[in-house]
C-alpha cells in the first residue's frame, strides 16, 4: 500500500471513531450536553480546522463506498438494488432480502422489506453527512490552512466534494423512489422534523445539477485516490441533463469528459499480469491495475479497499455475490474443483442471465475466457500448489475441461445453479485465505467507456446517428468486435452494447428505467422474476418506517403499494 492510500485508510478509521463519539454525545441527556465537556468530540469541536474537515470528508467517502459492501453490515450487497432484477442480472442462489424481491416482485415487493429501509437510510446518511460538512464549512473562524494549498482552495475543494456526494446520493434516491424529501440543511438533535414532504423529481434533479456544477469548478481531473474526479462529475451532469431531455447540455458535458487528454480508453496490455495471456479490456479489473496511478487511464472514480487494514473497508462482497459456487459442482458423485488462490470463492447470489452471457460475437474480448468464466481445467498438485490437486471424477484426467452449463436459463424451477458462468471482473486473490469470499481490491466505480456509451446515446437521440456509430465502433474496436453502421443502431442496440461493456458495473436498472425499457427487456431476458414484474415496480416503495416516522404530516406512498 502506498503512503497516500495508507493515509486515507487511517483517516477513514479516525472518522469512524469520531462518528461513534458524535452519536454518543447526541444521545446524552440535556443536562450532560449543557456541561459541554472539552474531551467530547462534536461537530462544533471537530470542524474548526482543515484537518477536522479532512476527517469528515474521509468519513463521507466511507459511507459512499458502502455501495460495494454489504448493506447495513449484512450479507446482502447494496448494489443489488441497482443491478439485480434486470435484463442481464438475475437471482440465482436465494438468501432473502432484495434478491428474493427480484425473483418474486408482485408478492414480495412491499414497503416492509427491510432492505429498502436500509438503502433509504444509508443514502440519507450520505446526504446528512454532506450537509453537515457544507453547513459547518461556512461558519466563521475555521482554520483552513494546510495540505499545500491556499485556505480558500482547501475550503472550496471540501465543499465541492461534499456537494458532489450529496448529488450522488440524490441520484440514487430519485431513480429508486421517485419524489423524495429534499434536505439541504444539517440534521441534528434540535432540527429533527416529523413533517417531511416529497419533492418532485425534477426539482431534486435541478438541485443535483446545481451541486455538480459547483463541484465541477473545483474537483481535479486527477483526484485524490477514492475521491470523485472532474470527469465523473461531468459524466453525471451529462446523464442528468439527458434524463431531463436537455440534449444539448447533455452533449456539452459529455464532451468535456471525452475531450480531456488525461482520460483515455485502455487499448494495450499493462500492469499486473501483462506478461500472461489476456486482453487489454480485462487488465483494468485486476488488483493492482484499477487505479489511475497504476496505469488505468480509463478510470474516472475508483473506490479504495485494503484487506486487514484499519479503514480499508469491512464488508466488500462483490465476489461473494456474483462468482458461482463452482467448488460444489458434482460430477458422478465427485466435487472436482479445489479452492485455490487463483480461483477464489463465491456464493452466486446474483448471476448473469443467459442472454447476457451470449450477448457477444465469438471474437469479442469482453465475452472471452478472460472476461467470463465458462470452464475450468483440472489441475494436478504441481499446478494447484501449494493447494492439493483437483479430484478426478471417473473417466477424467488432469488437463481435461470442466465446462460450466448455461444451456438453459436460470428460472424459478432451475435456480441455485453451481455450474453457472460468471464475470471475471470481480475476481480477487487472497493468498492468506482461499475461502475468503470478500473482494478487497480497489474497485472501478465509473470509467470512460461508460461516458462514451452515454455520448453515443445522446448523439442518437439528437439524430446524429453517424457520429453515434463512430463512438460505438471505438468501443467495439478495442474489444475486437465487428464494426457496425447506421443501420445497426437503435436504442436496443445501444443497451445491448452497454451490457457487453458494463455488465456488473453500470446501474443497469437506472439505465433501463430512463430509456423506458426496464419492463420490456427484463420480461424478455430475465426468466427468474421478469415474468412477475408490473408497472408499479418501476419505483421502489417508500419504506413504511419512513412513512410512520412522519408523525405530523402524512407522506404519500408510491402508486400501487397502498
Amino acid at each position: 500500500m502506498n503512503f497516500s492510500k495508507n493515509k486515507i485508510m487511517k483517516g477513514l478509521y479516525r472518522l469512524t471513531v469520531v462518528a461513534l463519539m458524535l452519536g454518543f454525545s447526541m444521545s446524552c441527556s440535556d443536562n450532560y450536553l449543557e456541561e459541554n465537556p472539552p474531551h467530547l468530540i462534536t461537530s462544533e469541536t471537530l470542524f474548526t480546522s482543515y484537518s477536522g474537515f479532512e476527517a469528515g470528508l474521509n468519513g463521507l467517502y466511507a459511507l459512499v463506498r458502502h455501495e460495494r459492501e454489504g448493506l447495513a453490515g449484512s450479507s446482502s450487497m447494496t448494489t443489488e438494488l441497482f443491478m439485480n432484477g434486470t435484463d442481464n442480472i438475475v437471482t440465482n442462489h436465494v438468501v432473502g432480502s432484495f434478491n428474493n424481491v427480484a425473483m418474486f416482485w408482485e408478492t414480495e415487493n412491499n414497503s416492509l422489506v427491510g432492505f429498502y429501509n436500509d438503502g433509504f437510510s444509508w443514502l440519507y446518511k450520505v446526504v446528512n453527512t454532506a450537509n453537515t460538512l457544507i453547513v459547518q464549512a461556512e461558519k466563521e473562524g475555521v482554520d483552513w490552512e494546510g495540505g499545500g494549498h491556499s485556505a480558500d482552495e482547501n475550503k472550496q475543494l471540501l465543499l465541492a466534494n461534499a456537494r458532489a456526494a450529496r448529488a450522488w446520493a440524490y441520484r440514487h434516491l430519485v431513480f429508486g423512489w421517485g419524489d423524495v424529501p429534499l434536505n439541504l440543511e444539517e440534521t441534528n438533535g434540535t432540527t429533527i422534523k416529523t413533517d417531511w414532504s416529497r419533492t418532485p423529481m425534477a426539482e431534486v434533479r435541478r438541485q443535483m445539477i446545481a451541486d455538480w456544477r459547483f463541484a465541477e469548478q473545483y474537483v481535479p481531473v486527477e483526484p485524490i485516490p477514492g475521491q470523485i474526479s472532474k470527469g465523473a462529475v461531468q459524466h453525471y451532469l451529462a446523464e442528468t441533463y439527458l434524463v431531463l431531455n436537455n440534449l444539448d447540455s447533455a452533449l456539452y458535458w459529455v464532451d468535456q469528459v471525452v475531450n480531456t487528454p488525461n482520460y483515455k480508453l485502455v487499448t494495450e496490455r499493462y500492469g499486473v499480469d501483462a506478461d500472461k495471456p489476456g486482453v487489454p479490456f480485462m487488465d483494468m479489473f485486476k488488483g493492482g491495475n484499477t487505479n489511475r496511478e497504476e496505469g488505468n487511464t480509463e478510470a474516472l472514480w475508483v473506490f479504495q479497499f485494503e484487506p486487514r487494514t484499519v479503514g480499508g473497508g469491512s464488508n466488500p462482497i462483490e465476489r461473494r455475490h456474483h462468482i458461482s459456487r463452482f467448488s460444489s459442482i458434482n460430477i458422478n458423485g465427485v466435487s472436482p474443483l479445489i479452492l485455490t488462490e487463483e480461483r477464489g470463492y463465491g456464493l452466486g447470489r446474483m448471476s448473469l442471465t443467459k442472454w447476457a452471457i451470449e450477448n457477444y460475437e465469438p471474437q469479442d474480448d469482453r465475452g472471452s475466457e478472460y472476461a467470463i468464466r465458462k470452464f475450468f481445467i483440472l489441475q494436478d498438485a504441481a499446478q494447484n500448489a501449494p493447494f492439493p490437486a483437483d479430484r478426478l471424477p471417473e473417466g477424467y484426467q488432469y488437463g481435461d475441461t470442466i465446462w460450466l452449463d448455461w444451456s438453459s436459463d436460470i428460472s424459478f424451477e432451475a435456480r441455485g445453479r453451481t455450474n453457472w458462468p460468471y464475470s471475471r471482473k470481480v475476481e480477487w486473490k487472497d493468498p492468506t485465505n482461499v475461502q475468503n469470499d470478500y473482494s478487497f481490491k480497489d474497485a472501478i466505480y465509473l470509467r470512460l467507456a461508460e461516458t462514451y456509451l452515454l455520448r453515443a446515446e445522446i448523439l442518437y437521440r439528437l439524430n446524429r446517428t453517424s457520429e453515434a456509430v463512430d463512438v460505438l465502433n471505438s468501443i467495439r474496436r478495442r474489444a475486437h468486435a465487428s464494426e457496425i453502421d447506421e443501420n445497426d443502431v437503435d436504442i436496443d442496440f445501444i443497451l445491448d452494447e452497454r451490457s457487453r461493456e458494463l455488465v456488473l458495473e453500470e446501474h443497469r436498472r437506472y439505465t433501463l428505467l430512463r430509456t423506458g425499457k426496464w419492463l420490456e427487456r427484463t420480461r424478455r431476458y430475465n426468466h427468474n422474476g421478469g415474468q412477475r414484474i408490473v408497472e408499479r415496480d418501476t419505483l421502489f416503495p417508500i419504506p413504511q418506517v419512513v412513512i410512520d416516522a412522519n408523525l405530523t404530516s402524512p407522506m404519500t406512498q408510491n402508486q400501487g403499494y397502498n
